[in-house]
Parts: structure tokens; sequence; C-alpha cells
């Protein structure tokens, strides 16, 4: 069970921010090698995101993969690749994808296919 604990912080004033500890000995400790592997798995984490988001949109749609890479006009495989955390959308798909998920009518009418 996690703990959750709030606080209020005035931006303006420093000694209002809780006051944190840092072992400087696991810090030191830690190698290269290890943030490497830390970054590896954050990747991975947020491609994972990605793809539930993608395929959470498209679901909430009513659309089937082949449907949906029709109507965004982008290819199956590309849809399938996002879905399955391979790649992950950017620029202007990652922009469609917000627009689909928060105004679905109006993406699709825009789209007008």
């Amino acid at each position: 069970m996690k703990k959750t604990i709030r606080v209020s912080v005035d931006l303006n004033n420093l000694r209002s921010f809780p006051r944190g500890h840092v072992n400087k000995k696991l810090l030191d400790a830690t190698s290269e090698r290890l943030i490497k592997l830390h970054e590896r798995q954050d990747d991975l984490e947020a491609m994972q995101d990605a793809a539930k988001y993608a395929k959470g949109v498209r679901e909430r749609i009513g659309l089937s993969q082949l449907e949906f890479s029709n109507r965004i006009e982008v290819s199956l495989e590309t849809i399938r690749n996002w879905e399955q955390g391979k790649r992950s959308p950017t620029g202007a798909a990652k922009a469609l994808l917000k627009i689909l998920d928060r105004a679905p009518e109006i993406a699709l009418l825009a789209l007008g296919n």
C-alpha cells in the first residue's frame, strides 16, 4: 500500500518546499551501467503507456485496427506497432490521437473519410 503525502508550497518561497534527503553513498555507488538500465526501463514503460493509450483511443471509437488505419490514413502496420509498444506515436499522430480521444465525432468528421 502506497502512502500519499500532500504538501503545499509557495513557488516564490523556497523555504516552503519540503526538505528532502539524499543518500550520497547510494548516489555515488550508482554506476553508469545502472543508470542506462533504468533509462531503458523507463523508456519501455513509456512505450507501454503510449501503446495502451493508442489502443484505448481506437477501442473507444469502436473501430478495428484496419478501419482505424483507413480513417486516420496511417498504415495498418503503424497502428499495430503503436498498440504492441514497438513504436510510439509522435508529432502530428500524437496530436491527432489526443483530438480523437477528446472529440472523436468532430475529429472523424474533419477527416471526412
